[in-house]
């Protein structure tokens, strides 16, 4: 993908350019996410995937006037973050993708496993409006896959004429995308916030176990925007046992 080429380009650039005798790089943190997802369980795998929102805060020196001007105009933005959960973990040469199994090792490169020499991860967003107010510009993103505080190092708009290549090979995560069948009480839907239900389902769909867990004994927790959420899994069928809120 162009963006790929693009963005190594100016990663190169700025390290030419700021430090050039040095081996390192002082890269800013921009802004942070805020989403309903306080840990990395249940936080979909890719981006794109759900209906969720979340909002893109800037850090005070860069809430300036004008700095999103002409944003409005674009469907959708890269954001360029750092996985906060992984960064003082080693990296490998190679790893064992999920998607495969667990059985089969590839580069690391040709991967988008979070243990890379740079923590560096890039996820395409929704925008769903631009705020303006006394904090400064926010974005009201939808579909990320980052955790809460999650810290943001840049954001581009998405052109489709050069970012989308719809003849590009998919390599080994080409196959189908794994979906399971929801099953929850209307009266455990409930307490889920109405404006989230959808998003929160098609969360769940995603299969927000840790790779290569079937066990279908076994409950499952993670905290979902203030309420804590169990489920079991057998089969192809997700199965909600609680959702209560968090004191």
């Amino acid at each position: 993908m162009r963006f790929f080429v693009d963005f190594l380009r100016i990663i190169l650039y700025y390290i030419f350019m700021n430090n050039i005798h040095g081996d390192s790089l002082n890269v800013k943190i921009i802004a942070r996410l805020h989403s309903d997802f306080p840990s990395k369980f249940a936080v979909p795998r890719q981006s794109g995937m759900h209906s969720l929102s979340s909002f893109i805060v800037f850090e005070p020196e860069f809430r300036k006037e004008g700095i999103l001007s002409g944003l409005e105009e674009f469907s959708h933005l890269w954001a360029l973050w750092i996985f906060s959960h992984e960064v003082d973990k080693p990296w490998s040469p190679t790893v064992r993708p999920p998607k495969l199994g667990g059985n089969v090792r590839k580069g690391v490169f040709a991967t988008r496993s979070p243990f890379r020499p740079n923590p560096i991860g890039m996820s395409c967003l929704k925008i769903v409006r631009v705020i303006r107010g006394d904090k400064g510009p926010v974005i009201e993103v939808s579909g990320a896959d980052m955790t809460d505080g999650t810290p943001i190092i840049d954001v581009k708009p998405y052109v489709p004429y050069a970012d989308c290549r719809p003849e590009a090979k998919g390599g080994f995560s080409t196959p189908g995308l794994h979906s399971l069948r929801v099953n929850i009480d209307d009266k455990l839907l409930s307490v889920v916030p109405e404006e989230k239900r959808k998003g929160f389902t098609d969360v769940l769909a995603l299969d927000p176990r840790p790779a290569y867990h079937n066990d279908p004994e076994r409950i499952y927790k993670f905290e979902f925007s203030g309420l804590s959420v169990a489920f079991c899994v057998d089969s192809d069928v997700l199965t909600v046992v609680s959702v209560k809120k968090l004191n």
